[in-house]
């Protein structure tokens, strides 16, 4: 059995809040959107299409 490799998508704060799927995905790609939380624990993976978001570079400041 092959196994896939999901490539992970670098976010920074300036993408917060994180949504997906993103501004400008294609239309195949289009699912409801959900916000994901990348802050807690630096990576989020989306329940519909399994993107997995990276949070690089420094944290938001002033997040609660």
């Amino acid at each position: 059995m092959a196994e896939t490799q999901q490539q992970s998508i670098p976010v920074t704060a300036a993408d917060l809040p994180l949504a997906c799927p993103r501004p400008g995905a294609p239309l195949w790609a289009q699912h409801p959107r959900v916000f994901l939380d990348v802050v807690a624990e630096g990576a989020a993976t989306c329940p519909y299409c399994s993107a997995r978001y990276v949070l690089t570079g420094e944290r938001p400041k002033g997040h609660h």
